[in-house]
């Protein structure tokens, strides 16, 4: 399991690298102002999150007619932290009884499950890619690194489903597959249809993202916690946290759509830009390969991989912020610049995991992350200032 999961890894990381310059050296993608219907990736999103819930309710109701309530004919095959059931809940209860031929929703049991998992994953990163930037969103889903994303995901799954492997596995397997066929061409077909545009880069709308990102995040882990993992028994526990997360993403993107353009930002902010569009379709492809190394595989061989990535997409930004300099910008400077933000981002980062405890280690992963990518932008944002107070211009007034 572990060799399987490093070489996953290395290959997914290789293909990212091979393939990612391709599929960004297409020409900006024109926006249709008229045409067929489309549906956003938020959206799709938030439908394939209700389908998931909406089975977790059906395997309640199926565990509760038909095993009296036990879910061990499964979860004796599986890792501790599964199935934390709601079935003490009075409407579920009461929809059970009343349900017809119970016998009908056995494939509630893993194989919806699997059907939905990649379009939840993927659409999660779309939505993200779309928040920055529209017009990379439409390349990247119309370009082959969507496939790509999907065949690598569906394959970690598929290793992860054959090492905890149950009577439902084979099945398991099989509508993974059809999962992985069917949702990057769904996507692709509405990423064409798609008329967003792309909004002017701000330091501002960099912390909009950054809040929206984090409140995704965080929704993304409470779905994972208490639906993916059959656990919707701790929805009240995670029923605050969920509503919070929610509250958040609906202010920052409300205010994301109606914020000002703004003139062009300072080079250190521009290449934070960059620097973002380049990781976030550098690590599409090999995302979950390398968050499931972490825990199955190398997490060194992980890190590293995630560090890759991160260091090539930094080139890439910096190859671009020297191609197409922000006014008043310098190399010199520019390296300054950044370089005291990421010596403030990681202090920052750091205490921030030293101090927060979380269940997984993706949460406090998020929280050091959001902490170090605020102060950076809030750093490059101040310099920006600073520098452009000191140009030319302001001396001469």
């Amino acid at each position: 399991m572990k060799v399987f999961v490093d070489v996953l890894i290395v290959t997914s990381v290789a293909l990212s690298l091979a393939v990612t310059r391709r599929a960004l050296a297409r020409r900006r993608d024109p926006v249709r102002t008229a045409g067929r219907r489309f549906v956003p990736p938020l959206a799709l999103l938030v439908g394939v999150t209700g389908a998931v819930y909406l089975n977790q309710v059906l395997f309640t109701v199926y565990v509760l007619r038909v095993h009296g309530g036990d879910p061990s004919f499964i979860a004796r095959y599986l890792p501790a932290g599964w199935f934390s059931l709601a079935g003490g809940n009075p409407v579920l209860r009461s929809l059970a009884e009343g349900f017809p031929m119970p016998s009908v929703l056995a494939p509630s049991v893993l194989r919806v499950q699997a059907f939905l998992e990649l379009p939840f994953v993927l659409l999660a990163f779309a939505t993200v890619v779309r928040w920055l930037d529209a017009d990379l969103y439409r390349r990247i889903a119309r370009s082959g690194l969507l496939p790509l994303a999907a065949v690598s995901y569906t394959v970690v799954f598929c290793v992860v489903e054959w090492d905890l492997k149950n009577p439902y596995t084979m099945d398991d397997l099989v509508v993974r597959a059809v999962s992985a066929v069917l949702t990057p061409l769904f996507m692709a077909r509405m990423a064409a249809r798609d008329r967003a545009e792309s909004r002017p880069l701000s330091a501002s709308g960099l912390f909009l993202f950054i809040a929206s990102l984090g409140a995704l995040g965080v929704l993304v882990l409470v779905v994972y916690d208490t639906a993916l993992l059959y656990n919707l028994g701790r929805l009240d526990d995670r029923g605050l946290l969920a509503l919070a997360a929610v509250g958040a993403l609906t202010v920052s993107r409300v205010i994301a759509v109606r914020l000002p353009a703004r003139s062009a930002p300072g080079p250190s902010v521009m290449f934070l830009g960059h620097a973002l569009r380049h990781w976030l379709t550098l690590f599409f492809v090999s995302a979950l390969a390398v968050r499931y190394g972490v825990a199955f595989g190398t997490p060194e061989l992980a890190a590293g991989a995630g560090l890759l990535m991160a260091l090539v997409a930094m080139a890439y930004a910096m190859r671009d912020a020297v191609a197409d300099p922000a006014p008043g910008g310098s190399a010199l400077l520019l390296v300054g610049q950044l370089g005291c933000a990421v010596v403030a981002g990681v202090a920052v980062a750091y205490a921030v995991v030293r101090w927060t405890t979380g269940p997984y280690y993706e949460a406090t992963l998020l929280e050091g992350a959001a902490a170090f990518l605020v102060t950076v932008i809030a750093v490059c944002a101040l310099t920006d200032a600073v520098a452009r107070g000191r140009g030319p211009h302001a001396r001469a007034s």
